[in-house]
C-alpha cells in the first residue's frame, strides 16, 4: 500500500476525553476512531491489526476441531427467555429494539441461546458429537464503565467457540486442548510469559472456571501469581481452601493487577435442557447436550498490545500483527530516487512482504516520527545520498542506530 492511497492520517494529539494510552496511540496514528465512549471505528491500518490477531486466533482454533461460522446480531426473545436471561434483572447489558410490526429484539451480548437452537437441527444421535462451532462477531454490552480505551467497550469482536459433548469427561478433555490452544495464541501474540491461566469461579456447573489474565498495570482485575506453577488464582477464589486443593502455599503468591484476555467456562446442560437440545445415546435413552463456552476478545486484545508494546515514540508491533512489516521511505523528490523507491517496492512486494510506501511530498523528519508512531517493524530509506554509495538505510523500530545495506544483504533480511 502507498500512503497517497490512505484516506487516513497521523496526528500530534488525541481527543482530549480519551483518557486510556491505547485508544490514545491508536488514534493518533490513524488507526481507529472514536465514536463515542466504548465504542471504535477500526480503520484500514487497525483492521489490518485486529485481523492478524483474529488469524492467529482462527488458526489454533481450527487446529483442534473448531468449526466457522457466523450468528446473527439481531436475538428474538423467545430463545432467551427459555433460558430465563432474556430479563434487565438477570443480564442487565441488553441493548433493545422494537421493529415497526411490535416485535422486540435485542443485539447479542453473547450466543448459548441462538446457537443451542441452532443446533437442534444438526444433533439427534452420538453419533453427530462432539461438535465445535465457533465465530468472531461483533457483541453490544451496554456497560456502564466504558473507560479503558478498547479494553472495555459497548460494541467489540469477540471469538467465542462452544463445544457440544455427550457427557462431562468428552467435555474436559476437549477443555483441556482448548486451555492449551489458548496458550499457543498468547505465546504468537507475544504476551505467553505474562499471560496466565486463572482459577476463577465455576458457578453452579463446575468447581472452576479459567480466566486467562495478562499482568498489566492497566489492568481491572487482582489476581495472585504462582511462578512456579505459572498460574493465578482470582481475588474471587482467593480462600484458604482453594488454595488447600490446588496445592498452593499461600506464602508463595505474588498479586498483580491484571487484564482478562480469554475465559473458559463448562456450562453443563443448563442450556440444552432449556432449549431441548438432546441427542440419542448408544443405548437408545435421550441424553442433554454437554456444553461449555470459550471466549478471547479480539478487539481488547488489540487495546492490550497497544498498551503493552509502545515506548514513548509511539506504537511498537510485533512482526505478525503489525499492520505493515516495511515501512519504505524515500527522501527528497529526485526521479533517481523515486525510481529506485517503486522497484524496490515491487521486489518486495512479489516475495510476499507487506510494505507501506510513504509516497508523500513531506519532510523527512515527519515520515520517520509516523513510522515509529504506527509501530512497523522495519523503516528502509532510500535518499540521494544511499543512492551514490549503492546501498539502503535499514533501521528496526527499537534500534538505536540504522544499517547501511547492500541490495543483497537488504533482501535477505526479508527471505
Amino acid at each position: 500500500m502507498k500512503s497517497s492511497q490512505l484516506f487516513t492520517r497521523t496526528r500530534k494529539q488525541a481527543p482530549a476525553d480519551e483518557t486510556a494510552k491505547n485508544a490514545q496511540l491508536l488514534i493518533r496514528a490513524g488507526f481507529v476512531h472514536k465514536e463515542m465512549a466504548g465504542v471504535y471505528t477500526f480503520l484500514p491500518l487497525g483492521k489490518r491489526v485486529l485481523e492478524n490477531v483474529i488469524q492467529i486466533i482462527r488458526e489454533e482454533m481450527n487446529a483442534i476441531g473448531g468449526n466457522e461460522i457466523s450468528l446473527t446480531a439481531l436475538q428474538q426473545k423467545d430463545v432467551w427467555e427459555a433460558s430465563g436471561r432474556w430479563s434487565d434483572d438477570v443480564m442487565d447489558v441488553w441493548f433493545r429494539t422494537t421493529l415497526a410490526n411490535g416485535t422486540e429484539l435485542g443485539l447479542a451480548p453473547t450466543h448459548e441461546e441462538p446457537l443451542t437452537a441452532l443446533m437442534k437441527n444438526f444433533i439427534d444421535s452420538y453419533k453427530d458429537l462432539p461438535s465445535y462451532p465457533y465465530q468472531f462477531q461483533i457483541k453490544f454490552r451496554n456497560e456502564l464503565r466504558s473507560k479503558s480505551g478498547l479494553m472495555r467497550g459497548r460494541e467489540f469482536t469477540m471469538k467465542d467457540l462452544y463445544s457440544f459433548s455427550k457427557d462431562r469427561a468428552e467435555h474436559e478433555a476437549f477443555y483441556e486442548k482448548c486451555a492449551a490452544a489458548y496458550k499457543v495464541i498468547f505465546d504468537r501474540l507475544g504476551i505467553g510469559d505474562i499471560t496466565y491461566r486463572t482459577f476463577a469461579s465455576g458457578g453452579s456447573f463446575s468447581k472452576f472456571s479459567d480466566e486467562f489474565q495478562t499482568v498489566s498495570p492497566v489492568g481491572e482485575d487482582t489476581i495472585f501469581i504462582h511462578e512456579g506453577k505459572g498460574i493465578a488464582l482470582n481475588q474471587e477464589v482467593y480462600t484458604d481452601e482453594v488454595m488447600k486443593d490446588l496445592g498452593i502455599d499461600k506464602n508463595d503468591l505474588v498479586e498483580k493487577t491484571a487484564v482478562e484476555v480469554g475465559n473458559i467456562f463448562t456450562l453443563g446442560t443448563k442450556f440444552s435442557d432449556a432449549l431441548d437440545l438432546n441427542y440419542a445415546a448408544e443405548d437408545g435413552t435421550k441424553q442433554p447436550v454437554f456444553m461449555g463456552s470459550y471466549g478471547i476478545g479480539p478487539s481488547r486484545l488489540v487495546g492490550l498490545l497497544a498498551e503493552h508494546f509502545a515506548d514513548d515514540r509511539g506504537l511498537v508491533w510485533p512482526e505478525n500483527i503489525a499492520p505493515f512489516k516495511v515501512y519504505l521511505a524515500p527522501l527528497g523528490d529526485s526521479v533517481e530516487v523515486t525510481t529506485e523507491a517503486e522497484k524496490l517496492y515491487e521486489q518486495l512486494t512479489k516475495k510476499g512482504i507487506e510494505v507501506l510506501y510513504d509516497d508523500r511530498n513531506v519532510r523527512p523528519g515527519e515520515k520517520f516520527a509516523d513510522a515509529d508512531l504506527m509501530g512497523i517493524p522495519y523503516r528502509i530509506v532510500i535518499s540521494e545520498k544511499t543512492l551514490a554509495s549503492s546501498v539502503y538505510e535499514y533501521k528496526g523500530r527499537t534500534d538505536t542506530d540504522a544499517q547501511m545495506l547492500s541490495h543483497t544483504e537488504l533482501i535477505a533480511k526479508f527471505v
